[in-house]
């Protein structure tokens, strides 16, 4: 599940950016306007948190050039201290889904998020599949032959990346980036994650899904089928 955040306020960007990490939300930023538009025109999002006070474009103009474009429906929930009728009104006829007023609790905006994209995915359920190892997106359980697995938030955000790029390879850079960003920690700290996932989904099973590709990244790929990981409507 990939959010972007769209966020001036170093320290409540910073707070969103640990609180949904941790949920297990892939979590992008951006810190003006024009930055937020580029990523959410060129990338794929689930949904956007959009701060309406931004510098270079404002929240409204954000969010009125992406509903003009016509192909970019995905949800928008608009955060603002702003919290008069008139200020909500021009948020929801720009096309934002949702409005939350400053200061909010982080259980309220993840509330919000999970009912606006029930709203959006209606009955859709989606799953990422590669081989007999199955990712539901929605409610993030990850199953591998119809068995239950455990994963920390770190190891979903690894296996969600891996999986939509399945069976392309997806380099270290990447990896550590979608982890933490521009800040990767001292040491081969992915080398440690990537062995817990590892231990979750394949020491259990006889077929080796997660394969190393030596100096480059992480491949995750079905040794019998060679199909790119899909999203599966199981409505």
């Amino acid at each position: 599940m990939r959010i972007l955040i769209v966020e001036d306020n170093r320290d409540i960007l910073a707070n969103m950016l640990e609180y949904l990490g941790g949920k297990g939300y892939i979590v992008d930023c951006a810190m003006d306007g024009l930055s937020g538009l580029h990523l959410a025109a060129t990338e794929r999002f689930d949904l956007i948190v959009l701060d309406l006070m931004l510098p270079g474009i404002d929240g409204l103009e954000l969010c009125r050039r992406l509903r003009e474009d016509g192909r970019n429906a995905v949800p928008i929930i608009m955060l603002t201290a702003r919290d008069t009728l008139d200020d909500r009104l021009r948020g929801f006829a720009t096309g934002a889904d949702d409005y939350l007023v400053k200061p909010f609790a982080l259980s309220e905006l993840n509330a919000r998020i999970k009912a606006v994209l029930r709203r959006s995915q209606g009955a859709v359920r989606r799953v990422l599949e590669v081989g007999d190892l199955c990712y539901d997106l929605d409610s993030m359980e990850v199953s591998r032959g119809g068995r239950l697995l455990q994963l920390t938030p770190t190891c979903r955000k690894l296996l969600e990346e891996l999986m939509l790029k399945s069976p392309a390879m997806v380099s270290r850079e990447k990896l550590e980036e979608i982890l933490w960003r521009d800040e990767p920690p001292d040491g081969d700290v992915l080398r440690s994650h990537i062995h817990q996932l590892r231990q979750a989904i394949d020491k259990p099973f006889p077929v080796r899904l997660l394969n190393t590709v030596p100096k480059l990244g992480f491949r995750l790929m079905d040794g019998s089928v060679k199909d790119k990981a899909n999203i599966r409507d199981d409505s």
